[in-house]
């Protein structure tokens, strides 16, 4: 039987400089509708799951248009809520071989979502139908209220035996007083969460925490079972991501449970467009919990979707289960027809 996935995020605009040009070289762009929560609800429905979105749309063109998207992906409206004028947007600069991409946000913090009133959700409608609710840190770096509003709805979920998932998604130029600020607000939501995606740069930097290993992969093993332990954590999980001088990307999965660590294989592919492969990854590590895979498979799973995702234009993953089982078998095919 399907399962409820909510995901509580801002709908932004994503604005694409066309090809691997500049903003200052650029007279075009392209637009669409994308953020986490998006990506994530919109990932769960390919993987035959029900996917909702918590969120205030302006109530104007704008709105219609990203309500249009949403329901083209088959996202749920039934707790989308409209008023305000206002969308978050961003500037999207693909990077090439040595040259990252580049994000740059305009101000969102008039956007409807980060001024809507506790009374645009209903909080206990939406925790009877979550089977598992998704936030981001990108979403806890708007407001106050903004964050408050997760930490009741995280709460509520729990009461009603949910899954409470937290994707730590630490965006440096979202918080304007930095780790210090922001480490409070992580720890309070890492202690309502059952599910987290994180890194050992997470751990280190976000919440402080000291070692004296130098690897990515010995940080990784002394700190993330001090994360699990300390916040009561079931299952957490991340990646390693390398951008290599050829242009491909290179990619290896964790997840840590049962006081376990699990990798994939590292995986080496082209990119196409590489926004929105965490969320990708983070779908299919729900995915695999809510199916019942083993652990193995479901980081490789979770690898392949994130794979995936990069050779899809848009943040949006668009992968089906079958797709993404056949990546994983390392399968490249010819035109199907």
């Amino acid at each position: 039987m399907p399962k409820k996935v909510i995901a509580f995020g801002e709908v932004m605009i994503r604005l694409m400089v066309p090809g691997y040009e500049l903003l200052t070289q650029a007279n075009t762009l392209k637009y669409s509708f994308s953020g986490t929560g998006v990506n994530v609800a919109s990932a769960m429905t390919k993987l035959g799951h029900e996917g909702y979105l918590v969120t205030k749309l302006p109530d104007n063109p704008l709105g219609d248009a990203a309500v249009s998207f949403l329901q083209r992906l088959g996202i749920g409206r039934e707790f989308i809520s409209k008023g305000g004028q206002y969308i978050g947007m961003y500037f999207l600069e693909n990077g090439f071989g040595q040259r990252a991409s580049r994000v740059t946000y305009t101000n969102r913090l008039e956007s409807s979502f980060n001024t809507a009133e506790d009374t645009d959700y209903d909080m206990d409608l939406i925790a009877e139908h979550a089977d598992i609710i998704h936030f981001c840190g990108i979403t806890l770096a708007m407001t106050d209220q903004v964050r408050e509003k997760m930490k009741v709805l995280a709460k509520r979920v729990k009461e009603k035996g949910g899954v409470v998932c937290f994707d730590c998604n630490y965006r440096p130029s979202l918080w304007n007083g930095g780790y210090a600020q922001a480490k409070p607000h992580y720890e309070e939501m890492l202690s309502l969460a059952d599910i987290v995606m994180m890194n050992e740069k997470d751990a280190m930097f976000v919440l402080g925490m000291k070692t004296d290993k130098t690897s990515k992969e010995e940080q990784l093993r002394e700190l993330i079972p001090k994360v699990a332990k300390s916040f009561d954590i079931q299952t957490i999980a991340g990646t390693h991501r390398a951008v290599n001088s050829n242009n491909t990307h290179s990619l290896r999965g964790y997840i840590y449970k049962n006081d376990t660590f699990l990798f994939s294989r590292n995986k080496t592919f082209s990119v196409y467009d590489r926004i929105g492969a965490g969320d990708a990854y983070t779908s299919g590590i729900l995915h695999g919990e809510l199916v019942g895979f083993p652990e193995v498979k479901t980081v490789e799973f979770a690898a392949a979707a994130g794979m995936l995702a990069c050779t899809i234009v848009g943040d949006t993953p668009m992968s089906t289960e079958t797709e993404i089982l056949s990546a994983m078998a390392g399968t490249i095919e010819d035109i199907k027809r």
